[in-house]
Protein backbone atom coordinates (compact mmCIF):
# COMPACT_ATOMS: atom_id res chain seq x y z
CA UNK A 1 0.00 0.00 0.00
CA UNK A 2 1.08 3.60 -0.71
CA UNK A 3 -0.26 6.79 -1.52
CA UNK A 4 0.48 8.55 -4.51
CA UNK A 5 0.91 12.16 -5.06
CA UNK A 6 -2.00 13.66 -6.38
CA UNK A 7 -0.84 17.04 -7.67
CA UNK A 8 -3.68 19.10 -9.04
CA UNK A 9 -6.21 16.02 -8.73
CA UNK A 10 -8.84 15.39 -6.09
CA UNK A 11 -9.78 12.33 -3.99
CA UNK A 12 -11.69 12.13 -0.98
CA UNK A 13 -14.01 9.21 1.43
CA UNK A 14 -16.66 11.64 1.97
CA UNK A 15 -19.12 10.40 5.33
CA UNK A 16 -22.17 12.40 4.63
CA UNK A 17 -23.98 14.06 2.12
CA UNK A 18 -22.41 17.06 2.77
CA UNK A 19 -18.79 16.31 2.27
CA UNK A 20 -20.16 14.59 -0.89
CA UNK A 21 -21.49 17.46 -2.37
CA UNK A 22 -17.73 18.97 -1.27
CA UNK A 23 -16.04 16.26 -2.96
CA UNK A 24 -18.47 15.99 -6.43
CA UNK A 25 -17.44 19.87 -6.92
CA UNK A 26 -13.92 19.54 -6.07
CA UNK A 27 -13.56 17.03 -8.58
CA UNK A 28 -15.93 18.71 -11.22
CA UNK A 29 -13.51 21.59 -11.24
CA UNK A 30 -10.59 20.02 -12.06
CA UNK A 31 -9.17 20.58 -15.44
CA UNK A 32 -8.87 17.40 -17.09
CA UNK A 33 -7.04 18.31 -20.22
CA UNK A 34 -5.09 20.69 -18.62
CA UNK A 35 -3.94 18.15 -16.26
CA UNK A 36 -3.21 15.57 -19.00
CA UNK A 37 -1.47 17.98 -21.34
CA UNK A 38 0.71 18.94 -17.96
CA UNK A 39 1.62 15.52 -17.31
CA UNK A 40 2.17 14.81 -20.78
CA UNK A 41 5.87 16.29 -20.51
CA UNK A 42 8.29 14.69 -18.58
CA UNK A 43 8.86 15.89 -14.94
CA UNK A 44 12.55 15.89 -14.66
CA UNK A 45 14.20 17.30 -18.18
CA UNK A 46 16.87 19.16 -19.38
CA UNK A 47 16.42 23.24 -18.80
CA UNK A 48 16.39 23.94 -23.35
CA UNK A 49 13.75 21.32 -23.62
CA UNK A 50 11.87 22.56 -20.53
CA UNK A 51 11.73 26.07 -21.65
CA UNK A 52 12.44 26.28 -25.08
CA UNK A 53 10.61 22.71 -26.27
CA UNK A 54 8.03 21.65 -23.74
CA UNK A 55 5.68 24.41 -23.36
CA UNK A 56 4.67 24.06 -27.33
CA UNK A 57 5.21 20.69 -28.22
CA UNK A 58 2.65 19.55 -25.87
CA UNK A 59 -0.19 21.14 -28.06
CA UNK A 60 1.59 19.11 -31.29
CA UNK A 61 1.61 16.56 -28.89
CA UNK A 62 -2.69 17.08 -28.54
CA UNK A 63 -3.10 17.76 -32.36
CA UNK A 64 -1.20 14.43 -33.18
CA UNK A 65 -3.83 12.80 -31.27
CA UNK A 66 -6.77 14.45 -32.35
CA UNK A 67 -5.79 13.33 -35.64
CA UNK A 68 -5.34 9.72 -34.85
CA UNK A 69 -1.64 9.94 -35.13
CA UNK A 70 0.57 7.50 -32.80
CA UNK A 71 4.14 7.88 -31.24
CA UNK A 72 5.59 5.54 -33.46
CA UNK A 73 4.43 7.52 -36.22
CA UNK A 74 5.56 10.67 -34.75
CA UNK A 75 9.17 9.03 -33.96
CA UNK A 76 9.73 7.35 -37.29
CA UNK A 77 8.61 11.32 -38.74
CA UNK A 78 11.51 12.53 -36.32
CA UNK A 79 14.20 9.72 -37.93
CA UNK A 80 13.46 11.21 -41.20
CA UNK A 81 13.49 14.60 -40.41
CA UNK A 82 16.54 13.92 -39.07
CA UNK A 83 17.85 12.18 -41.95
CA UNK A 84 16.78 15.15 -44.55
CA UNK A 85 19.00 17.27 -41.92
CA UNK A 86 21.90 15.08 -42.78
CA UNK A 87 21.53 15.05 -46.23
CA UNK A 88 21.31 18.75 -46.01
CA UNK A 89 24.10 18.95 -44.16
CA UNK A 90 25.90 16.96 -46.70
CA UNK A 91 25.56 19.42 -49.30
CA UNK A 92 28.77 21.44 -47.82
CA UNK A 93 26.95 24.71 -48.94
CA UNK A 94 25.98 27.50 -46.59
CA UNK A 95 22.12 26.97 -47.33
CA UNK A 96 22.38 23.21 -46.94
CA UNK A 97 23.86 23.83 -43.46
CA UNK A 98 21.28 26.59 -42.83
CA UNK A 99 18.65 24.33 -43.69
CA UNK A 100 20.27 21.17 -41.81
CA UNK A 101 20.01 23.05 -38.18
CA UNK A 102 16.69 24.04 -38.35
CA UNK A 103 16.04 20.84 -39.60
CA UNK A 104 17.44 19.19 -37.09
CA UNK A 105 16.08 21.36 -33.96
CA UNK A 106 12.04 20.43 -35.56
CA UNK A 107 13.70 16.83 -35.57
CA UNK A 108 14.08 17.38 -31.81
CA UNK A 109 10.72 18.62 -31.20
CA UNK A 110 9.44 15.61 -32.21
CA UNK A 111 11.45 13.21 -30.72
CA UNK A 112 10.09 15.32 -27.57
CA UNK A 113 6.70 14.78 -28.94
CA UNK A 114 6.19 11.23 -29.41
CA UNK A 115 6.97 10.70 -25.81
CA UNK A 116 4.33 13.75 -25.11
CA UNK A 117 1.85 11.95 -27.56
CA UNK A 118 2.45 8.43 -25.70
CA UNK A 119 1.56 9.66 -22.22
CA UNK A 120 -0.98 12.27 -23.09
CA UNK A 121 -3.28 9.30 -25.41
CA UNK A 122 -1.48 6.68 -23.15
CA UNK A 123 -0.26 4.92 -26.13
CA UNK A 124 2.97 2.47 -24.64
CA UNK A 125 4.64 0.02 -26.34
CA UNK A 126 7.69 -1.86 -26.34
CA UNK A 127 8.10 -1.23 -30.11
CA UNK A 128 7.45 2.45 -28.77
CA UNK A 129 10.23 2.63 -26.55
CA UNK A 130 12.93 0.46 -28.67
CA UNK A 131 12.21 2.52 -31.59
CA UNK A 132 12.39 5.89 -29.39
CA UNK A 133 15.36 4.96 -28.09
CA UNK A 134 17.66 3.56 -31.11
CA UNK A 135 16.36 6.36 -33.32
CA UNK A 136 18.03 9.06 -30.99
CA UNK A 137 21.34 7.50 -31.92
CA UNK A 138 20.91 6.73 -35.73
CA UNK A 139 19.83 10.31 -35.73
CA UNK A 140 22.59 12.04 -34.25
CA UNK A 141 25.30 9.47 -35.89
CA UNK A 142 23.60 9.97 -38.86
CA UNK A 143 23.93 14.01 -38.48
CA UNK A 144 27.78 13.41 -37.41
CA UNK A 145 27.90 12.00 -41.12
CA UNK A 146 26.45 14.35 -42.77
CA UNK A 147 28.48 16.63 -41.58
CA UNK A 148 32.16 14.93 -42.12
CA UNK A 149 30.28 14.18 -45.77
CA UNK A 150 29.66 18.03 -46.24
CA UNK A 151 32.64 19.40 -44.77
CA UNK A 152 35.02 17.17 -47.38
CA UNK A 153 32.28 18.12 -50.30
CA UNK A 154 32.54 22.46 -49.20
CA UNK A 155 34.87 24.57 -50.60
CA UNK A 156 37.97 24.31 -48.38
CA UNK A 157 37.57 19.90 -48.88
CA UNK A 158 37.82 19.76 -45.28
CA UNK A 159 38.46 15.84 -43.67
CA UNK A 160 36.44 16.38 -40.63
CA UNK A 161 35.86 12.37 -40.56
CA UNK A 162 38.34 11.85 -37.30
CA UNK A 163 37.08 14.52 -35.50
CA UNK A 164 33.00 13.08 -36.41
CA UNK A 165 34.13 9.34 -35.08
CA UNK A 166 36.17 10.90 -32.08
CA UNK A 167 32.38 12.92 -31.17
CA UNK A 168 30.50 9.08 -31.44
CA UNK A 169 33.18 7.56 -29.59
CA UNK A 170 33.04 9.84 -26.96
CA UNK A 171 29.39 10.55 -26.77
CA UNK A 172 28.47 6.48 -26.48
CA UNK A 173 31.66 6.18 -24.41
CA UNK A 174 29.82 8.97 -21.67
CA UNK A 175 26.58 6.80 -22.24
CA UNK A 176 28.23 3.89 -21.44
CA UNK A 177 29.33 5.27 -17.99
CA UNK A 178 26.22 6.40 -16.71
CA UNK A 179 24.51 2.57 -17.64
CA UNK A 180 27.51 1.01 -15.70
CA UNK A 181 27.24 3.27 -12.75
CA UNK A 182 23.61 3.02 -12.53
CA UNK A 183 23.19 -0.81 -13.09
CA UNK A 184 26.34 -1.38 -10.04
CA UNK A 185 24.36 0.73 -7.63
CA UNK A 186 20.90 0.64 -8.32
CA UNK A 187 20.06 -2.40 -6.00
CA UNK A 188 23.19 -2.19 -3.69
CA UNK A 189 22.91 -2.25 -0.02
CA UNK A 190 24.03 0.46 2.23
CA UNK A 191 24.21 2.18 -0.51
CA UNK A 192 24.82 5.98 0.78
CA UNK A 193 27.57 8.33 0.44
CA UNK A 194 28.46 12.38 1.53
CA UNK A 195 28.83 13.60 -1.93
CA UNK A 196 25.02 11.69 -2.71
CA UNK A 197 23.93 14.08 0.73
CA UNK A 198 25.58 16.97 -0.56
CA UNK A 199 24.14 16.20 -4.71
CA UNK A 200 20.39 16.54 -2.75
CA UNK A 201 21.80 19.58 -0.94
CA UNK A 202 22.56 21.36 -4.32
CA UNK A 203 19.10 20.19 -6.12
CA UNK A 204 17.29 21.95 -3.21
CA UNK A 205 18.42 25.03 -4.29
CA UNK A 206 16.51 26.44 -7.56
CA UNK A 207 19.35 27.56 -9.71
CA UNK A 208 21.72 24.92 -8.90
CA UNK A 209 19.50 22.26 -10.64
CA UNK A 210 19.70 23.69 -13.69
CA UNK A 211 23.28 24.60 -14.05
CA UNK A 212 24.11 20.72 -12.61
CA UNK A 213 21.64 19.62 -15.34
CA UNK A 214 22.93 21.83 -18.60
CA UNK A 215 26.64 21.26 -17.66
CA UNK A 216 26.41 17.62 -18.60
CA UNK A 217 25.47 18.97 -22.18
CA UNK A 218 21.73 16.26 -22.33
CA UNK A 219 20.57 15.92 -25.67
CA UNK A 220 18.18 18.57 -25.80
CA UNK A 221 21.76 21.14 -24.95
CA UNK A 222 23.59 19.34 -27.50
CA UNK A 223 21.73 18.61 -30.33
CA UNK A 224 20.34 22.31 -29.93
CA UNK A 225 24.05 23.49 -30.04
CA UNK A 226 25.34 21.29 -32.89
CA UNK A 227 21.80 23.08 -35.25
CA UNK A 228 23.12 26.62 -33.64
CA UNK A 229 27.33 25.46 -34.52
CA UNK A 230 25.95 23.88 -38.46
CA UNK A 231 23.99 27.16 -39.38
CA UNK A 232 26.56 29.80 -38.12
CA UNK A 233 30.00 27.73 -38.34
CA UNK A 234 31.87 25.06 -40.24
CA UNK A 235 31.25 21.64 -39.38
CA UNK A 236 35.11 21.59 -38.03
CA UNK A 237 33.81 24.07 -35.39
CA UNK A 238 30.70 21.84 -34.12
CA UNK A 239 32.91 19.03 -33.55
CA UNK A 240 35.62 21.09 -31.99
CA UNK A 241 33.11 22.50 -29.82
CA UNK A 242 30.70 19.66 -29.29
CA UNK A 243 34.34 17.47 -28.48
CA UNK A 244 35.16 19.84 -26.13
CA UNK A 245 32.05 20.44 -23.78
CA UNK A 246 31.18 16.96 -24.22
CA UNK A 247 34.61 16.21 -22.86
CA UNK A 248 34.17 18.65 -19.91
CA UNK A 249 30.80 16.93 -18.95
CA UNK A 250 32.22 13.47 -18.92
CA UNK A 251 35.43 14.51 -16.83
CA UNK A 252 32.44 16.09 -14.23
CA UNK A 253 30.04 13.17 -14.08
CA UNK A 254 33.00 10.47 -14.09
CA UNK A 255 34.48 12.34 -11.28
CA UNK A 256 31.17 12.82 -9.00
CA UNK A 257 30.72 9.46 -9.89
CA UNK A 258 34.50 7.93 -8.55
CA UNK A 259 34.23 10.32 -5.38
CA UNK A 260 30.65 8.62 -4.65
CA UNK A 261 31.82 5.02 -5.00
CA UNK A 262 34.56 5.32 -3.13
CA UNK A 263 33.30 7.30 0.18
CA UNK A 264 30.04 4.82 -0.26
CA UNK A 265 30.00 1.07 1.55
CA UNK A 266 27.98 -0.25 -0.44
CA UNK A 267 27.63 -3.92 -1.27
CA UNK A 268 26.89 -4.61 -4.95
CA UNK A 269 24.91 -7.57 -5.54
CA UNK A 270 25.05 -10.49 -8.06
CA UNK A 271 22.53 -9.15 -10.44
CA UNK A 272 24.61 -6.03 -10.89
CA UNK A 273 27.45 -7.81 -11.23
CA UNK A 274 26.18 -10.14 -14.18
CA UNK A 275 24.67 -6.56 -15.76
CA UNK A 276 28.33 -5.35 -15.59
CA UNK A 277 29.88 -8.49 -17.49
CA UNK A 278 27.20 -8.21 -19.99
CA UNK A 279 27.76 -4.88 -20.72
CA UNK A 280 31.68 -5.45 -20.63
CA UNK A 281 31.13 -7.51 -23.76
CA UNK A 282 33.76 -9.95 -23.40
CA UNK A 283 34.30 -12.53 -26.51
CA UNK A 284 36.01 -15.68 -26.73
CA UNK A 285 39.57 -15.00 -26.34
CA UNK A 286 38.56 -13.17 -23.38
CA UNK A 287 36.44 -15.33 -21.60
CA UNK A 288 39.39 -18.22 -22.45
CA UNK A 289 41.91 -15.74 -20.85
CA UNK A 290 39.37 -15.12 -17.79
CA UNK A 291 38.72 -18.49 -17.07
CA UNK A 292 43.06 -18.79 -17.18
CA UNK A 293 43.31 -16.16 -14.44
CA UNK A 294 40.69 -17.04 -12.39
CA UNK A 295 43.12 -18.39 -9.47
CA UNK A 296 45.49 -15.14 -10.08
CA UNK A 297 42.64 -12.73 -9.91
CA UNK A 298 40.83 -13.52 -6.58
CA UNK A 299 44.46 -13.03 -4.84
CA UNK A 300 44.34 -9.25 -6.46
CA UNK A 301 43.57 -6.23 -4.44
CA UNK A 302 39.83 -4.92 -4.84
CA UNK A 303 40.57 -1.45 -7.11
CA UNK A 304 42.45 -3.93 -9.74
CA UNK A 305 39.74 -4.83 -12.35
CA UNK A 306 39.91 -1.00 -13.63
CA UNK A 307 43.21 -0.45 -13.21
CA UNK A 308 43.92 -3.67 -15.57
CA UNK A 309 41.39 -2.80 -18.22
CA UNK A 310 42.48 0.85 -18.19
CA UNK A 311 46.50 -0.65 -18.77
CA UNK A 312 45.36 -2.87 -21.87
CA UNK A 313 43.02 -0.19 -23.53
CA UNK A 314 46.93 2.36 -23.00
CA UNK A 315 48.70 -0.26 -24.45
CA UNK A 316 46.60 -0.83 -27.25
CA UNK A 317 46.02 2.91 -28.02
CA UNK A 318 49.42 3.94 -27.63
CA UNK A 319 50.81 1.17 -29.69
CA UNK A 320 48.36 2.00 -32.67
CA UNK A 321 49.38 5.59 -32.45
CA UNK A 322 53.53 5.51 -32.39
CA UNK A 323 54.07 1.94 -33.87
CA UNK A 324 54.64 2.37 -37.74
CA UNK A 325 51.36 1.38 -40.31
CA UNK A 326 51.59 -2.21 -40.44
CA UNK A 327 53.70 -2.53 -37.26
CA UNK A 328 53.44 -6.41 -36.31
CA UNK A 329 53.45 -4.86 -32.70
CA UNK A 330 49.95 -3.64 -33.12
CA UNK A 331 48.53 -7.16 -33.46
CA UNK A 332 51.09 -7.86 -30.40
CA UNK A 333 49.35 -5.31 -28.73
CA UNK A 334 46.03 -6.03 -29.56
CA UNK A 335 46.94 -9.99 -27.64
CA UNK A 336 48.26 -8.46 -24.95
CA UNK A 337 44.47 -6.47 -24.40
CA UNK A 338 42.95 -9.65 -24.96
CA UNK A 339 44.61 -10.82 -22.09
CA UNK A 340 44.61 -8.22 -19.77
CA UNK A 341 40.54 -8.08 -20.79
CA UNK A 342 40.38 -11.44 -19.52
CA UNK A 343 42.46 -10.81 -16.39
CA UNK A 344 40.34 -7.68 -15.57
CA UNK A 345 36.96 -9.88 -15.25
CA UNK A 346 38.02 -12.87 -14.33
CA UNK A 347 36.12 -12.46 -11.36
CA UNK A 348 32.71 -10.96 -10.48
CA UNK A 349 32.75 -7.11 -11.00
CA UNK A 350 31.78 -6.36 -7.28
CA UNK A 351 34.30 -3.86 -6.44
CA UNK A 352 33.96 0.00 -5.93
CA UNK A 353 35.14 1.21 -9.08
CA UNK A 354 34.39 -2.38 -11.18
CA UNK A 355 31.84 -0.19 -13.27
CA UNK A 356 34.69 1.66 -14.90
CA UNK A 357 35.50 -1.78 -16.52
CA UNK A 358 33.40 -1.83 -19.31
CA UNK A 359 33.62 2.13 -20.56
CA UNK A 360 37.33 1.30 -20.15
CA UNK A 361 36.99 -1.54 -22.81
CA UNK A 362 34.96 0.69 -25.03
CA UNK A 363 37.59 3.45 -25.00
CA UNK A 364 39.98 0.35 -25.61
CA UNK A 365 37.97 -1.06 -28.76
CA UNK A 366 36.76 2.22 -30.61
CA UNK A 367 39.78 4.71 -30.05
CA UNK A 368 41.87 1.69 -31.36
CA UNK A 369 39.88 1.42 -34.67
CA UNK A 370 40.14 5.59 -34.45
CA UNK A 371 43.45 5.98 -34.67
CA UNK A 372 44.67 2.72 -36.74
CA UNK A 373 41.85 3.75 -39.48
CA UNK A 374 43.65 7.62 -38.98
CA UNK A 375 47.04 5.73 -39.10
CA UNK A 376 46.55 4.16 -42.65
CA UNK A 377 46.26 7.49 -44.30
CA UNK A 378 44.37 6.67 -47.03
CA UNK A 379 40.71 7.83 -48.20
CA UNK A 380 37.48 5.85 -47.41
CA UNK A 381 39.36 4.45 -43.83
CA UNK A 382 37.63 6.80 -41.36
CA UNK A 383 34.37 6.50 -43.36
CA UNK A 384 34.82 2.67 -42.81
CA UNK A 385 35.99 3.21 -39.30
CA UNK A 386 32.97 5.51 -38.74
CA UNK A 387 30.48 2.36 -40.09
CA UNK A 388 32.32 -0.08 -37.91
CA UNK A 389 31.85 1.40 -34.73
CA UNK A 390 28.58 2.85 -35.16
CA UNK A 391 27.32 -0.85 -35.88
CA UNK A 392 29.49 -1.79 -32.36
CA UNK A 393 28.20 0.76 -30.58
CA UNK A 394 24.48 0.02 -31.79
CA UNK A 395 25.10 -3.38 -30.39
CA UNK A 396 26.28 -1.60 -27.16
CA UNK A 397 23.65 0.33 -26.24
CA UNK A 398 21.27 -2.49 -27.56
CA UNK A 399 22.64 -4.26 -24.66
CA UNK A 400 21.80 -2.20 -22.13
CA UNK A 401 18.38 -1.38 -23.04
CA UNK A 402 17.40 -5.27 -23.33
CA UNK A 403 19.47 -5.35 -19.21
CA UNK A 404 17.27 -2.24 -18.34
CA UNK A 405 14.48 -3.36 -19.46
CA UNK A 406 15.23 -6.65 -17.08
CA UNK A 407 14.93 -9.13 -20.15
CA UNK A 408 18.39 -10.05 -19.95
CA UNK A 409 22.11 -9.35 -22.25
CA UNK A 410 21.79 -10.66 -25.86
CA UNK A 411 22.37 -14.31 -26.26
CA UNK A 412 26.02 -15.32 -25.79
CA UNK A 413 25.85 -16.41 -29.21
CA UNK A 414 25.64 -13.62 -30.72
CA UNK A 415 27.86 -12.18 -28.42
CA UNK A 416 30.87 -14.52 -29.82
CA UNK A 417 29.82 -14.43 -33.45
CA UNK A 418 30.26 -10.83 -33.20
CA UNK A 419 34.16 -11.19 -31.54
CA UNK A 420 33.63 -9.47 -28.40
CA UNK A 421 35.23 -6.37 -27.75
CA UNK A 422 38.92 -7.59 -27.93
CA UNK A 423 38.05 -9.72 -30.44
CA UNK A 424 37.20 -7.45 -32.77
CA UNK A 425 40.28 -4.90 -32.17
CA UNK A 426 42.54 -7.98 -33.48
CA UNK A 427 40.67 -8.52 -36.12
CA UNK A 428 41.37 -5.23 -37.11
CA UNK A 429 45.34 -4.78 -36.04
CA UNK A 430 45.76 -8.49 -38.08
CA UNK A 431 43.59 -6.28 -41.06
CA UNK A 432 46.03 -3.51 -40.95
CA UNK A 433 48.92 -5.48 -40.67
CA UNK A 434 48.53 -7.77 -43.64
CA UNK A 435 46.78 -5.83 -46.04
CA UNK A 436 47.49 -2.94 -47.83
CA UNK A 437 46.08 0.49 -47.37
CA UNK A 438 43.36 -0.57 -49.75
CA UNK A 439 42.55 -3.62 -48.99
CA UNK A 440 42.40 -2.76 -44.85
CA UNK A 441 39.40 0.24 -46.25
CA UNK A 442 37.74 -2.79 -47.87
CA UNK A 443 38.14 -5.20 -45.26
CA UNK A 444 36.92 -2.61 -42.45
CA UNK A 445 33.98 -1.76 -45.02
CA UNK A 446 32.95 -5.74 -44.89
CA UNK A 447 33.33 -5.90 -40.93
CA UNK A 448 31.20 -3.02 -40.46
CA UNK A 449 28.37 -4.29 -42.66
CA UNK A 450 28.58 -7.86 -41.73
CA UNK A 451 28.36 -6.85 -38.12
CA UNK A 452 25.32 -4.15 -38.69
CA UNK A 453 23.21 -7.05 -40.29
CA UNK A 454 23.91 -10.00 -37.79
CA UNK A 455 23.23 -7.16 -34.79
CA UNK A 456 20.35 -5.72 -36.25
CA UNK A 457 18.89 -8.52 -37.54
CA UNK A 458 18.61 -10.34 -33.96
CA UNK A 459 17.81 -6.82 -32.27
CA UNK A 460 14.92 -6.39 -34.73
CA UNK A 461 13.92 -10.13 -34.06
CA UNK A 462 14.05 -9.79 -30.27
CA UNK A 463 12.07 -6.07 -29.51
CA UNK A 464 9.71 -7.07 -32.30
CA UNK A 465 8.43 -10.38 -30.63
CA UNK A 466 9.74 -8.83 -26.77
CA UNK A 467 7.02 -7.93 -24.36
CA UNK A 468 9.84 -6.68 -22.35
CA UNK A 469 9.83 -2.54 -21.86
CA UNK A 470 12.29 -0.81 -23.32
CA UNK A 471 13.82 1.50 -21.46
CA UNK A 472 15.61 4.68 -22.95
CA UNK A 473 17.52 6.95 -20.44
CA UNK A 474 20.87 9.15 -20.92
CA UNK A 475 21.80 8.50 -17.25
CA UNK A 476 21.34 10.64 -13.97
CA UNK A 477 21.73 14.53 -15.58
CA UNK A 478 24.53 15.46 -13.28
Amino acid sequence: MHRPELGSLVASVPSGAQQRHEARAAVSAVDDEAVRLRTAVKSRDGFFTTYCISPYSRYIARWCARRGLTPNQVTTASLLTALIAAGCAATGDRLGFIAAGLLLLFSFVLDCTDGQLARYSLQYSTMGAWLDATFDRAKEYAYYAGLALGASRGGGHDDVWALALGAMVLQTVRHVVDFSFNEANHDATANTSPTAALSDKLDSVGWTVWARRMIVLPIGERWALIAVLTACATPRIVFWVLLIGCALAACYTTAGRVLRSLTRRARRTDRAAQALADLADSGPLAEGFAAAFRGVARKLPGFAAPVIAAVGAAVMIATAAFAGWGSPWVCVAALIYAVLSGLAVARPLKGALDWLVPPLFRVGEYVAILVIAARSEVNGALPAAFGLVAAVAYHHYDTVYRIRGGSGAPPRALVRATGGHEGRALVVALAAAALPTSGFTIALTVLAGALALLVLTESIRFWVSSHAPAVHDEGEPA
